[in-house]
């Protein structure tokens, strides 16, 4: 079994180009319409995999719903939160809350240029 979300944003080619740089993501498959719009992108992080699609006449992003918040929080654990922050703040993102040790851990919260919200944790010590 496999869980894995799939994000629609305005533009999915900058989206893949922001998450490669920002993320470090890998690109490993890839669909699209004669006219170039992507209805399919995986992209791996590790053994963590998510999908991305540009908007259509059935599926919105948080943009053009014109969201200012969105109703799903993406958490990505990572060895160093302030690193990535300062990648996906580099790419375009807005920081919400900065990156800052709180009692249960350091972490950030950002809002990726496409709307979606992603907390940036660092991993726990085991």
């Amino acid at each position: 079994m496999n869980l894995f979300p799939k994000l629609v944003v305005d533009d999915a080619v900058r989206a893949v180009e922001f998450f490669t740089t920002a993320l470090g993501v890998k690109e490993t498959e890839r669909s699209e319409t004669p006219d170039g719009k992507i209805v399919n992108v995986r992209l791996a992080l590790g053994d963590v995999q998510f999908t991305l699609k540009d908007e259509d006449s059935v599926d919105a992003g948080p943009t053009a719903l014109g969201l200012d918040r969105s109703p799903v929080i993406i958490n990505l654990e990572v060895p160093d939160p302030d690193e990535v922050a300062a990648r996906m703040e580099a790419g375009g993102a807005t920081v919400i809350y900065p990156v800052e040790d709180h009692p249960y851990g350091r972490m950030g919260r950002l809002r990726d240029p496409f709307g979606h919200v992603w907390i940036v944790r660092r991993t726990p010590s085991g």
